[in-house]
């Protein structure tokens, strides 16, 4: 909640809440439950470390699916484009016998073309339709994903913002006419940049130069597969909604002998705003100390902020609304203590 320079104590218990059950289209291998393959490029390759976007959605479907888990593969090769997915489409994925393969492809197709090893528009469409085709040929389900960006700055001044969208649109038409499932990450990056980058910069939100994620861009590209793979019929809500566990952001204060009353109130109905400018937060609350015990040590104010993911809490963490109002609170308090958990049912 507050910059970890305030308080030595960050009580994190991780998880992920997205109720989820798999559906396969052909029966799993005892050992494993459906197999899921992301194909694309370095960002894919990077994705499969331990922090990276492959590993935050196998986590959160692992978290939501009776065992035995699924198998979240990650096939990404630095400077991959579609010829390349081509030819390795069969030693790499189809080998593997994969239920679903998630393509995720076309910035190198694109950013390569400043030193000519780009691909051309009519090679990547019949690339993808061809990637469809076979993956299709090998008893897969195919996911296209549309390109991300190249620079973060504002939508249509990046140099390579219209080529981008036109390689984006092509993915989106060969989608609708191969009724493949769609993943549409570059108009959800637009979205999020066009709300959390408000000072036009040109990396540093979703991406460390431009490309390649940060970790918010991973927690945010995890979380738009998975929503991806849901609305497509691949996986399915596994949980009523009201049994679906939830990220609880605990935030407690002791604050200044020197802070007024004024001074509190004026934080508390700071905080309490924070949901009608940040639409992460699904849900608020607060409260004062009445613990008869006299182990509060001088904490006197409770808030639980609630999340739907940790990718939600991620992308509150830096908003400007929260960075306002941390310089609001914290010349005010003594002690902070931050503990986030999921919410179990």
């Amino acid at each position: 909640m507050v910059h970890p320079s305030w308080f030595g104590v960050w009580g994190v218990c991780l998880g992920v809440a997205v109720g989820l059950a798999m559906s396969v289209s052909h029966a799993a291998e005892p050992s494993h439950g459906p197999r899921i393959v992301f194909l694309g490029d370095s960002i894919t390759e990077a994705g499969a470390g331990p922090h990276g976007y492959v590993t935050l959605a196998r986590q959160a479907l692992a978290a939501a699916t009776p065992a035995p888990p699924p198998e979240v593969i990650g096939a990404g090769i630095s400077g991959n484009r579609v010829p390349d997915l081509l030819a390795r489409l069969d030693r790499d994925v189809l080998a593997r016998k994969p239920d679903v393969v998630v393509v995720y492809i076309g910035i190198n197709d694109v950013w390569h073309s400043q030193n000519g090893r780009g691909t051309p528009k009519g090679e990547f469409e019949k690339g993808l339709r061809t990637l469809v085709d076979k993956i299709r040929g090998g008893g897969a389900k195919a996911v296209l994903c549309t390109p991300t960006v190249i620079g973060e700055k504002k939508a249509g001044t990046n140099p390579l913002d219209s080529m981008l969208d036109e390689y984006a649109d092509i993915t989106r038409g060969v989608a609708n006419d191969m009724k493949a499932p769609l993943i549409d990450l570059r108009k959800a990056c637009v979205a999020h940049l066009a709300e959390h980058n408000k000072a036009d910069a040109k990396e540093g939100i979703l991406t460390t130069d431009g490309v390649h994620l940060t970790p918010a861009g991973d927690q945010f590209l995890a979380a738009r597969m998975v929503e991806g793979l849901t609305a497509a019929g691949l996986v399915s809500a596994g949980a009523p909604k009201e049994t679906q566990k939830v990220l609880r952001h605990v935030v407690l204060f002791k604050f200044k002998e020197t802070s007024t009353e004024a001074d509190v109130e004026r934080i508390v109905k700071a905080f309490g705003a924070l949901p009608e400018r940040i639409k992460e937060i699904k849900g608020f609350e607060w409260g004062t100390d009445n613990s008869p015990e006299g182990l509060q040590q001088g904490l006197t104010h409770c808030f639980f902020v609630t999340f739907a993911s940790e990718a939600d809490r991620d992308a509150y963490l830096p908003h400007p609304a929260h960075k306002e109002f941390v310089e609001l609170v914290g010349p005010h308090v003594e002690k902070v203590t931050v503990v986030d958990y999921w919410a179990q049912p």
